[in-house]
């Protein structure tokens, strides 16, 4: 059962965490859309709860006959892979800078992009895939026809912010390899366009929050924005598996004899079409992953905490999910004024990755603890594997 029921104007807010660890102003959010007339039984919220645009992160909405791209999120399909090697940390040299180097040759990191598309030389199965992505990218809408050269060579790059690609260990001692990235700029532009136009709409504008605006079912509007959503989550899981191919190739020339088990992939900032509590709803997880009964996620800490592969308990009352992270616990603006970088460092003891002042807002303090989010979720997934990074990789 959820730690607290918040009263909504509407439906129950139900979050996993207790009251008072969740900041005022996300309250006012969740009240907000849990008096939206579209949202369906209650609001579900994740322990990693916190602030975020027009709703907040860590929320699970379900709608009828709806859909508001704010409770989605901006980086449209954003998400994580984990795989696991048949590599060792005996394995791995004391020294793991070279690493570290050779995966941010290969991938770009930050804004950069590829040269040339590097999805034409990924695997048939994923090239195959991108080129009918792209093939389709004269469909969008046409704000962003200028960005389909951008779009296509930002396929198989990390991003910034929280984005990042980590070699990790597990508590037997097996050597993970795992990532967390989105749609790039071409999701964030697609998700401003049809954000913009959502608050234009006239039913709309009596709304508590305009950041909260929905496209009805049926209209054209609604058609647009969901055409160009589900292009934003493929492309999203797309740049996912062809990063995944060439951090693969990284640690294939360094140790070859390598193997790679199947991935484990979820999204963690989309809309879904599902069935719950005997209705068919757009149900949108924004800071939140999927998890249904068996069904496999990953729930990372920050750059200096546990991560975890987890298993789905399928719980109702939650709309099978469960939170994406360990949520923030500061806003980046204040992490930067909190934390020096000694602070960093010291915080990031032994794990090979940047400790300079353009990190700083991803301290792991500023995070919430991972421990206790776990602890506070117990009902809805079960932990698989735990995992602690000994390589990270920041844009």
């Amino acid at each position: 059962m959820p730690s607290t029921i918040i009263n909504g104007d509407r439906v129950p807010i139900h979050v996993w965490a207790p009251q008072h660890e969740v900041e005022s102003e996300a309250i006012r959010q969740l009240k907000a859309v849990a008096s939206l007339p579209w949202v369906a039984h209650h609001v579900a919220v994740m322990p990693d709860v916190h602030v975020g645009v027009g709703a907040t992160v860590g929320s699970v909405i379900a709608l009828r006959g709806a859909v508001a791209p704010a409770a989605v999120g901006v980086d449209i399909g954003c998400g994580m892979t984990a795989v696991k090697t048949s590599l060792t940390a005996e394995d791995l040299p004391e020294d793991l800078r070279a690493l570290r180097s050779a995966i941010e040759a290969s991938i770009p990191v930050g804004r950069d992009a590829h040269r040339e598309p590097a999805w034409s030389s990924a695997s048939a199965d994923v090239a195959g895939k991108a080129r009918a992505l792209m093939g389709r990218f004269g469909d969008l809408d046409a704000s962003v026809h200028e960005l389909a050269g951008r779009a296509g060579s930002q396929i198989g790059s990390l991003g910034g912010g929280n984005h990042f690609i980590e070699v990790c260990l597990d508590t037997a001692g097996a050597v993970w390899l795992m990532l967390h990235s989105g749609s790039r700029n071409i999701g964030a532009r697609l998700a401003a366009v049809h954000i913009e136009r959502a608050r234009k709409l006239f039913h709309n504008q009596a709304l508590p929050d305009r950041d909260l605006a929905v496209f009805l079912a049926g209209t054209p509007a609604f058609d647009a924005y969901r055409r160009d959503l589900y292009w934003a989550q493929e492309y999203a899981a797309l740049n996912r598996a062809v990063m995944l191919e060439r951090l693969q190739g990284v640690v294939a020339r360094s140790f070859h004899r390598v193997r790679f088990e199947a991935p484990v992939c979820c999204h963690h900032n989309y809309v879904a079409e599902e069935r719950h509590f005997g209705e068919d709803l757009l149900v949108t997880r924004k800071g939140a992953i999927r998890a249904g009964k068996g069904e496999l996620g990953i729930v990372p800490g920050s750059m200096g905490a546990k991560s975890f592969v987890v298993r789905g308990l399928g719980n109702p009352l939650s709309f099978e999910s469960a939170s994406h992270g360990a949520g923030r616990r500061m806003s980046r603006t204040q992490a930067k004024r909190t934390f020096s970088v000694a602070d960093l460092a010291q915080q990031t003891s032994g794990v090979e990755c940047r400790k300079d002042a353009g990190v700083l807002d991803e301290a792991p303090e500023a995070y919430k603890d991972i421990d206790r989010v776990m602890k506070q979720q117990s009902d809805l997934v079960e932990i698989v594997v735990e995992l602690t990074q000994v390589v990270c990789v920041k844009g």
